[in-house]
């Protein structure tokens, strides 16, 4: 406990409350008759320059206000406001457009004007990339008002300002900025979900900053907004929402095939670069809602996705529906796609967190009844013999879809029960039993030799330690009078849910009540047993110690 002191021990909150001897309150009178003073100085600026052409010289007075040593993390916003009411009058004016037969001095003025205009720019994107949330914001709205008034009042920038000048730093900024989590967030929000033509523009943007090599980092922000558009314009769309009027006088921007053509460089231009492999799979997930409907040539992934389902692992089965959609819908040919199917059934996947989804699409692989019954039964003979390792929620999926596959193949039904009717030959192989003529090492499923095998893997797992799994292999030795399973029943089944559903929440019965140990051990390791239990000798302990070191 502290000891108690005579004098009082000033803190230092009690310290900074005065200043030189002066009073808070008196000081903050102060900074507010400051900052009055401040706002009225550029309040009187920006209305001399509205007044009259002799005042121009006042945007550099702004201007330099804007630009001291803290403009970057601590901007002067109020400077920065008035500059864009400024600007944005003098371009609707026209005064930044140079006329026909213009004196030179007239050109000059204009020249100095645009000049000006630039050095502002370039002052808000360099708020946008070094300042804090509230100003990268603020900086930002100015900059496409800006970006609105030249694109709609001065004549060849209406697409210009958007391909090649002021859009392009804005976007370079909200890319690169320094913490720009918000102002990226404000950008999507405000702007790209809400505009067609700031979506189009920001397409060709991605284009041209993803054709040379990126980091990690900047590749998923290019990804999180390209993702943020996936309302994908059907033929019927009309295109209604624009930030610049004029965008609704050019062709291209209200051309749905044209937007599609933009979006579809933007996201190969992300594909084709330096992808980490946690980025890559990313993609792989969204590839079919996101990705592929913005395709006008869908055939452009297929390298992409052939060397994403060549690479094995999580990543081949996250391959499997962009490469399952262009096989269907573009009838595009992939050589030998069942054995690389074949190839992914390992031990791992049962293990994996895309177990299900993997399922649901070889579910559609081996629907065809067309397919070789030699190919089937490799499918079905090599998922028997991954459930004996595998875990129980992956077993319960397992039979049923086995199950399935024996109802739409009726000629692999051979692998349930084959009665040998040579009685020597029984005997024979119930005294030494026999090679399983199934081979898991050849690659090929069309010479596993796994027709000619049987499920004795599945008659094990009616055994298995767990009831559920045990009674759902039962099924295999049942009458197929079931004309198939739902599936999707049984994919989404986990440990969690298993347990759960066992401890319920007590409805649920106890048909046999569980046998436990009535009497419990009072030691294990020990050579004599004590006088109070018989004082009985037992070679357990010395056993047991024989088998382990306990050193």
């Amino acid at each position: 406990m502290p000891a108690i002191t005579d004098k009082p021990v000033a803190s230092k909150k009690r310290k900074s409350s005065k200043e030189n001897g002066v009073p808070t309150s008196k000081r903050r009178a102060v900074a507010e008759i400051e900052s009055a003073e401040s706002m009225a100085k550029i309040q009187q600026l920006e209305d001399q320059i509205s007044e009259s052409r002799k005042h121009y010289n006042n945007i550099v007075t702004l201007i330099s206000m804007l630009s001291d040593g803290e403009s970057e993390s601590n901007p002067n916003l109020a400077v920065a406001v008035s500059l864009c009411r400024v600007f944005s009058r003098l371009i609707a004016g026209g005064n930044l457009t140079e006329p026909e037969r213009a004196a030179e001095n007239e050109k000059i003025v204009v020249a100095w004007l645009r000049e000006r205009c630039r050095e502002y720019q370039r002052l808000l994107d360099s708020i946008m990339r070094k300042g804090d949330a509230s100003s990268q914001i603020t900086a930002l709205t100015l900059a496409m008002r800006i970006l609105n008034e030249r694109a709609t009042h001065i004549p060849g920038d209406d697409t210009q300002a958007w391909t090649s000048g002021i859009f392009r730093n804005i976007f370079e900024a909200i890319i690169e900025g320094r913490d720009g989590q918000a102002l990226r967030s404000e950008f999507l929000e405000k702007f790209l979900k809400v505009y067609e033509d700031v979506k189009y523009y920001t397409f060709m943007q991605v284009a041209e900053y993803a054709a040379t090599a990126r980091s990690t980092e900047i590749l998923e922000i290019l990804v999180t907004i390209l993702s943020t558009c996936d309302n994908v314009p059907g033929p019927d769309y009309k295109f209604l929402s624009f930030y610049s009027k004029a965008s609704k006088e050019n062709k291209k921007v209200v051309s749905i095939n044209s937007h599609k053509k933009r979006a579809q460089d933007a996201w190969l231009a992300v594909l084709r670069n330096n992808l980490s492999q946690p980025l890559r799979k990313t993609l792989l997930r969204i590839m079919v809602h996101h990705i592929e409907p913005w395709f006008n040539r869908p055939e452009l992934l297929m390298d992409f996705l052939t060397d994403s389902y060549n690479g094995g692992g999580a990543t081949s089965l996250l391959a499997l529906s962009g490469l399952f959609y262009l096989i269907q819908e573009k009838n595009l040919d992939y050589p030998q796609f069942y054995p690389k199917l074949y190839s992914l059934l390992d031990a791992e996947l049962l293990h994996s967190k895309h177990r299900s989804r993997f399922f649901r699409l070889l579910n559609t692989f081996l629907t065809s009844t067309h397919l070789p019954a030699t190919l089937v039964a490799s499918f079905i003979k090599r998922l028997s013999r991954l459930s004996l390792n595998a875990p129980p929620a992956a077993i319960v999926a397992i039979v049923p879809f086995i199950y399935n596959l024996f109802k739409n193949h009726p000629t692999c039904t051979f692998m349930l029960h084959r009665a040998i009717r040579d009685k020597e030959l029984q005997a024979e192989i119930e005294a030494e039993g026999m090679e399983d003529p199934f081979d898991p090492e050849e690659p090929d499923p069309d010479r596993t030799g796994a027709l000619d095998s049987c499920l004795w893997e599945i008659e094990t797992l009616q055994s298995h330690y767990h009831p559920n799994v045990a009674s759902i292999a039962r099924i295999i030795s049942e009458q197929f009078t079931k004309h198939s399973y739902n599936l999707e029943d049984f994919l989404d089944y986990t440990y969690q849910g298993m347990v759960q559903a066992e401890l319920g929440t007590g409805e649920k019965p106890l048909k046999k009540i569980p046998v436990v140990e009535y009497q419990i051990p009072k030691r294990i390791f020990t050579d004599r047993l004590l006088e109070e239990d018989g004082g009985v000798d037992t070679a357990q302990g010395s056993l047991l110690r024989t088998l382990w070191d306990f050193s």
